[in-house]
């Protein structure tokens, strides 16, 4: 069983508002750092991005009602990580919620460090969308 944490940001949009932005994969680079940092482009059925740590195919769940922003990652050593997030209604706007799974040998370290830098994405995520309203 893999280490997880639950990484939620509240955002003052509507669950569609941020779905929408946070679906389209052409939107990634403005608010996802840690995976993304160049323009993504559309390869067969799959995105490709440089990240932090190389190039980057990202792999997103079909488009749906339920707010689901599911992704997958796999990195050039050809390993696959699963990234789970939705966005769900909060009152008058939405929560969004990042799982991250502490992967085979990372350190506790480098896992913190991880998360760090997803509550950031989302912290700009939330950022941006709420400067949008």
């Amino acid at each position: 069983m893999l280490n997880t944490l639950h990484i939620t940001t509240f955002i003052n949009r509507t669950p569609p508002d941020v779905y929408a932005f946070a679906s389209n994969p052409e939107n990634l680079p403005s608010w996802a750092a840690g995976l993304a940092r160049t323009e993504v482009t559309k390869q067969g059925d799959a995105w490709v991005a440089e990240a932090p740590f190389g190039k980057v195919r990202i792999t997103f769940a079909p488009a749906n009602n339920f707010g689901v922003l599911d992704h997958d990652v796999q990195l050039e050593s050809g390993v696959v990580v699963h990234n789970p997030m939705r966005v769900v209604l909060n009152g008058e706007g939405s929560e969004l919620t990042f799982t991250l799974f502490q992967q085979p040998g990372m350190s506790q370290q480098q896992f913190e460090e991880d998360a760090q830098a997803v509550a950031h994405d989302l912290h700009t995520l939330k950022t941006l969308l709420e400067s949008e309203s």
